[in-house]
């Protein structure tokens, strides 16, 4: 349990004093492991800007101690004390994050990081308008949850927020006004939806009382008692119904509060009433096994005292349309003084708690987000579960969304994975046309870059750009989301269609010259296969970016190998699974080689030629050998086609890369060949010093002609690449 009491000694003693004093205090829970790493944590912000004071006069180790108190308060463990005790550190440029991990430890040093990632967004002001105002407080709290994927890191935050509040009194009123708003509108709620109800409570009332102090005057002067009488009243309460409960065997488990101001200024303001007619200024719960259970203490609770009228609801019988379901009841209890009794069932509560009726939905009138909603489950799940605080948190807590900022500070949500041309898209579309960089945290960075939660993205337009058509390839990654890709898709439609057309003919031929293919591609098949009319629309299709070219450069193979196979001499008949990679007509299971001579890679226009006692070698159409061999022994060659049920089978393929000699060029070739999962079976390069050029013959292994086709894809993409195409 918070309280404001604080064990920090009052007055000007030095910050290394007020640190040893802080140790000795610490509760018999930390070991001697424990109090030396946090010393050393407390070194390293002795050693930080020691001069430095925050605008309530403290020093940063002071902030840092009040901040550490409050999480030592809430039994937190020894990385996050630490954490906290390094607020602000990372500002001084002789301490580092590598020092950081070398001392206290990867999972310390990544939460120092968070930390200082939020502290660069302190100022989340920003110009909305009043219709935007509750959304855009909903994406702060959504953005530091997306900061922090450690559940500790935003529990630092919280705290820290709640010894400012404390302490706001020494400030200007302009600022202990903003700070209040922020803390009423993103601090307090994230505090609520992980169940830290008596920082969340404090942070509250405080907000209140520099935001409405007339308000919370009025109510706080109409309270009977002192808040820790009513706590005591709360108290003696419980512990009269544990002992008539367990008087008639029902096994309960009770616990209370008294209702703290702001609750009860909202509950005044939604119904329109005076604290007079508030019967939850003190409430209990009550959790027991089963439904017969919850009536028979609801009979004990009226047994003892009398019931108000008009105030009693069974949403048991009759459950909330978020299927909350519980009994409430007010009466009159000891000293004449209003009580609210909730009886529910265990699994009743967890749902209430945890699940669609959990309360902190419909207190914030927040929609439904499930990404939000599993992760504050799994954090809370962590937080209350003490088996587990000692290994942290669980990492099932990843988020799926990532929240930036403009530069003006509003909040852009997007899905992770998200790159700066998907953040111009959702900004607006003609944004996104004209994008030509961008600057993330004030560095220009590569627009396929993924963009972090928390980072500041600013958009490099040109008055007359246009989208690019690399912007739609899959492979360079520079759009992750569908939205943005439709968009770029849709403008290239919009493009005159002569001008698709020709597109897409430069594309083709660009794609059949790099992979070697000869063959022409039967256009009007391919045009009846993709509901097309004419061979124009094919190009067009290609042009617009519809159609990839390797989807028509090869057209005519597939298509055979998914086809039944013909021959002159026996008629059509079934062949539901071949076994190998390629087929010869009208033969089952006749063992293949490929031609080493052009090395066939699926699916390529392809013949056979019957070899003496090595079965049939496989050939491309245009192979110089087997131009050769039709005069002379045409009779041995025969009809083959690529087998429908291709296997996991690697095939040896040879391409030239030609580029600009340079430092690093094989070794970013190499880098694309690793993350393509693709084996080199031999590398031969020469250098031209009169050109300054370099001449690389790779062999490699690959699946199928898709995967080549990505590959000479992402090679085209490097810096000084001339020629990229496949040797046959």
């Amino acid at each position: 349990m918070v309280t404001t009491r604080s064990r920090l000694p009052e007055g000007d003693s030095a910050d290394a004093a007020v640190f040893s004093h802080w140790l000795e205090m610490l509760p018999d829970d930390f070991d001697e492991q424990d109090r030396l790493m946090l010393r050393k944590a407390g070194e390293f912000a002795l050693a930080a800007n020691p001069e430095q004071r925050l605008p309530s006069g403290e020093t940063h180790m002071r902030h840092a101690l009040s901040v550490a108190e409050v999480l030592t308060k809430l039994r937190m463990d020894r990385e996050t004390l630490a954490s906290a005790l390094l607020l602000g550190v990372l500002r001084d440029p002789e301490i580092t994050l590598d020092m950081l991990r070398r001392e206290l430890g990867d999972s310390t040093a990544h939460m120092v990081d968070d930390l200082a990632r939020i502290d660069l967004l302190t100022d989340l002001s920003s110009e909305v308008s009043a219709q935007e105002e509750a959304q855009h407080a909903e994406n702060l709290r959504r953005l530091l949850l997306g900061i922090a994927e450690d559940v500790r890191v935003i529990l630092v935050v919280v705290a820290e927020q709640l010894h400012l509040m404390r302490s706001a009194r020494k400030l200007s009123l302009e600022l202990r006004r903003r700070l209040a708003k922020e803390t009423e509108e993103i601090y307090a709620p994230l505090a609520n939806r992980l169940g830290i109800w008596q920082v969340k409570w404090e942070l509250e009332d405080l907000a209140l009382r520099f935001l409405r102090p007339d308000e919370y005057k009025r109510i706080a002067s109409q309270l009977d008692g002192r808040r820790a009488d009513r706590e005591r009243f709360i108290k003696e309460i419980i512990e009269l119904l544990r002992e008539k409960f367990l008087a008639v065997g029902i096994d309960a488990e009770i616990n209370g509060r008294p209702k703290h101001i702001n609750s009860i200024w909202r509950k005044m303001q939604r119904k329109a009433v005076d604290i007079e007619q508030i019967f939850d200024l003190r409430a209990v719960r009550v959790l027991v096994d089963d439904i017969a259970q919850c009536y028979a203490a609801l009979g004990v609770v009226h047994g003892l005292w009398k019931h108000i009228p008009g105030e009693f609801d069974d949403y048991i019988a009759t459950p909330k349309a978020n299927l909350y379901r519980s009994i409430h009841t007010a009466v009159i209890g000891p000293q004449e003084k209003t009580l609210e009794v909730q009886i529910r069932t265990r699994e009743m509560h967890h749902h209430s708690e945890l699940g669609v009726a959990a309360h902190w939905r419909y207190k914030e009138n927040a929609k439904q987000d499930s990404d939000v909603e599993r992760r504050i489950l799994r954090m809370r799940q962590w937080l209350e579960s003490s088996d587990e605080a000692a290994d942290g948190p669980e990492s099932e807590t990843e988020a799926t969304r990532i929240y930036v900022l403009t530069p003006k500070g509003k909040v852009v949500e997007l899905p992770k994975g998200s790159t700066p041309l998907d953040f111009a898209y959702s900004i607006h579309t003609d944004v996104g046309h004209q994008c030509r960089g961008a600057r993330v945290d004030g560095h220009i960075v590569q627009l396929n870059r993924p963009l972090r939660s928390g980072e500041t993205v600013e958009v490099l337009t040109a008055k007359n750009g246009t989208p690019s058509r690399d912007w739609i390839n899959p492979h360079l990654g520079y759009l992750h989301t569908a939205k943005a890709r439709n968009r770029v898709k849709q403008w290239f439609k919009q493009l005159d269609f002569d001008h698709h057309v020709e597109l897409g003919r430069a594309a083709l031929e660009r794609e059949m010259t790099r992979l070697s293919i000869v063959q022409k591609p039967d256009l009007e098949a391919a045009a009846a296969k993709f509901n097309l009319v004419h061979v124009a629309d094919v190009y067009a299709a290609i042009g617009r970016g519809d159609l990839s070219p390797i989807q028509v450069a090869g057209w005519g193979s597939r298509e055979r190998a998914e086809a039944v196979p013909k021959t002159l001499t026996e008629p059509p008949r079934e062949q539901p699974a071949i076994k190998g990679e390629v087929v010869v007509a009208g033969v089952d299971d006749l063992m293949t080689t490929i031609g080493r001579c052009c090395k066939p890679v699926p699916y390529d226009p392809i013949i056979g030629y019957v070899t003496r006692g090595r079965g049939v070698t496989i050939h491309r159409s245009d192979c110089p050998n087997i131009r050769a061999m039709k005069n002379q022994e045409g009779d041995r060659l025969v009809k083959v086609h690529w087998s429908a049920h291709q296997q996991e089978t690697s095939y040896a393929v040879d391409f030239l890369v030609v580029a600009g000699d340079r430092k690093g060029l094989l070794r970013d070739i190499s880098t694309i060949l690793t993350n393509e999962d693709i084996d080199v079976i031999g590398v031969n390069t020469s250098s031209d010093r009169k050109t300054d050029s370099a001449r690389m013959r790779f062999t490699v292994e690959v699946h199928d002609m898709e995967q080549l086709s990505r590959l000479l894809s992402k090679v085209e993409q490097l810096p000084d690449v001339n020629l990229v195409k496949r040797l046959v």
